[in-house]
């Protein structure tokens, strides 16, 4: 059988032990001409994506790749716009359908295994493709008392990251931070996690951020609940950056 039989099936292996349709999810993502950068602080988790505006007519205040899953709890969404407002949809259900049987809030690990759970599913039954988005999640852990950022994949994989990305640039991206998490005992207070997202950002696009063009969100140790930054607060971070060159 020729490449082109393989994947047109998502439940059979190639001869090389590959899911031809797993790996377009993957590759749909990186070319999604979109990259987004998490980092977990020691007193918040941010994510940070570029804000796309596809058409002058469009609203801008509608065009968003950042959601809120619970009142605590966001993400960022990478690659093919429906696909992830499908999951994000089946998020806010689980979360809710969590809330009402055990009657307190998700933790964010629960939910990144639970979308990563729903995910390998879609690998491995005829009838369902893989979706093809990169979904970041952030947090806060009452227990351990710390923020947290996980990222899922189409495959159904998720683990926790200190800093990581997703999209076009991501490689980039994740060498960029590797760079910066070399130092021992890096300490990320609210303001330093917020600066290193944007700045890793604005390395790996190789451009000088304006407000319009990136979203911003976060989840803080203070707080705990997940905001989006308006364009005045991105604004001043941008400043204190360029002040700092």
């Amino acid at each position: 059988m020729s490449r082109s039989s393989y994947d047109r099936f998502l439940t059979v292996f190639s001869p090389e032990g590959r899911i031809y349709q797993l790996e377009y999810a993957f590759k749909a993502i990186s070319g999604s001409n979109q990259t987004a950068v998490g980092v977990r602080g020691d007193e918040a988790s941010v994510v940070i994506t570029q804000k796309r505006v596809p058409d002058k007519l469009l609203d801008a205040s509608t065009v968003t790749h950042l959601f809120s899953l619970t009142p605590t709890i966001g993400c960022v969404m990478t690659g093919i716009v429906p696909d992830a407002r499908s999951q994000v949809m089946r998020a806010r259900s689980e979360a809710a359908e969590f809330k009402y049987k055990y009657g307190y809030d998700i933790s964010a690990e629960q939910l990144a295994r639970r979308i990563a759970n729903i995910n390998q599913v879609h690998t491995q039954r005829a009838g369902m493709r893989p979706l093809g988005i990169a979904m970041m999640i952030v947090g806060h852990d009452d227990e351990l008392d710390q923020p947290q950022l996980f990222k899922v994949d189409p495959a159904g994989y998720f683990v926790g990251f200190k800093a990581t990305s997703a999209g076009t640039k991501q490689t980039e991206a994740i060498n960029f931070l590797e760079k910066k998490f070399k130092v021992e005992n890096i300490t990320l207070g609210y303001e330093q996690s917020l600066e290193l997202a944007v700045e890793t950002l604005s390395s790996v696009l190789s451009t000088d951020l304006k407000p319009s063009e990136i979203e911003i969100g976060v989840v803080s140790k203070h707080d705990k609940v997940f905001r989006t930054l308006g364009e005045d607060q991105v604004e001043d971070i941008l400043q204190k950056i360029a002040d700092k060159d």
